[in-house]
């Protein structure tokens, strides 16, 4: 267990006036104890009390360290694994439950009478995953380090006459080669006007010259996720799609430069998008300027108008502005960044110079 972060856990439960929690979501599982289980069907939950007798029910099927440090609940497929749970609760008090929990499970701890009440909770943990510790940190700079890496890799791989699947059908070969763990998400590769498509899935497209190359990619590193976007041009580049390269990357550096602790998201949001607005693109930026990042590749917080919550040092999260000129061109630079005590850390050290591949 991480008993740091669980701790920081049951502290905000103590704030909503609860003193147990069952937490069902498997990336909350691994921030909690280091350990990844993907259950299916089958239940997985960990149950945590202020009182400490802390418990995880895990099916036979899967395994855990001995060493994990809370103590181990183990069922089969006949085993009546709900039952098991609901002899954890202390059925007089409110029980914290998780966005994750499926009605399956849940519906069933509440006809036995679990609790006097169910409250959603996942702010509880959510709240304590979005402030990143040293070690989250330090692998949010390697998964980021490798995605660099992986991204001139990618450039070099554009030849004439290629496809975008072909392009992304190399693509995991070239990040386990770098020592990554996989995909932190399918790619998105869009040539030409397909890259005006904001998620646009690769298919039979042909590239040609004066193509924008559009790649959103990322890998998983130590069960942390990097998500990096460059957009390139084939062979030649005219002035309109020049400028607005430029207009998007002028966005990307004016978010990146005002982030630090106590500004609001919004007003970070605010600083790419009046660039684009100023220069005439505004109705085609289409999207929040970011997401929150770390074991998912989208947590839960964003960077948006609508957000009012300040940054906080440990916050990671993407910084990628666009401009989607429908049946011409598509332009998304995107970076991830990690906050500061005093200001902001660019993850990603890519170049953002506009780049003409031949």
């Amino acid at each position: 267990m991480k008993q740091d972060r669980v701790e920081r856990v049951l502290k905000k439960l103590s704030g909503r006036g609860l003193s147990q929690m069952v937490v069902c979501d498997p990336a909350a599982i691994f921030y909690l104890t280091g350990r990844w289980v993907e259950p299916g069907e089958r239940l997985f939950a960990l149950y945590l009390s202020r009182k400490g007798n802390h418990r995880i029910l895990i099916n036979r099927l899967f395994t855990v360290p001995e060493d994990l440090g809370v103590e181990k609940i183990w069922f089969s497929d006949t085993d009546d694994s709900i039952g098991l749970l609901n002899r954890c609760i202390d059925h007089r008090e409110a029980l914290g439950i998780d966005k994750n929990m499926p009605a399956r499970f849940l519906l069933p701890l509440m006809k036995l009478g679990a609790a006097v009440q169910y409250l959603e909770s996942s702010d509880c943990v959510d709240g304590v995953r979005a402030c990143k510790d040293e070690e989250e940190r330090e692998r949010m700079r390697e998964a980021s380090r490798l995605n660099d890496l992986a991204m001139a890799e990618f450039s070099r791989h554009v030849r004439p006459g290629m496809t975008e699947l072909q392009l992304a059908a190399s693509m995991e070969e070239i990040y386990r080669g770098l020592g990554a763990e996989g995909f932190s998400f399918p790619p998105l590769v869009g040539f030409g006007k397909n890259a005006a498509v904001g998620h646009h899935e690769p298919d039979n497209t042909v590239l040609r010259d004066g193509d924008c190359v559009l790649l959103d990619v990322g890998c998983r590193k130590n069960g942390y996720c990097a998500d990096m976007t460059r957009t390139f041009f084939f062979r030649s580049v005219s002035d309109r799609h020049r400028k607005i390269y430029e207009i998007v990357r002028r966005a990307n550096e004016a978010a990146e430069a005002m982030i630090r602790p106590g500004v609001q998201f919004r007003e970070i949001d605010r600083a790419a998008r009046s660039v684009i607005e100023e220069a005439g693109f505004g109705e085609q930026f289409t999207h929040r300027l970011g997401h929150s990042i770390g074991i998912e590749v989208h947590e839960v917080g964003d960077v948006s108008c609508a957000n009012t919550e300040e940054v906080r040092p440990g916050m990671t999260f993407s910084i990628e502005p666009g401009v989607y000129v429908q049946g011409d061109v598509g332009v998304r630079i995107e970076d991830l960044v990690l906050v500061t005590e005093t200001g902001c850390e660019v993850l990603n050290h890519f170049t953002k110079e506009l780049t003409v591949l031949e």
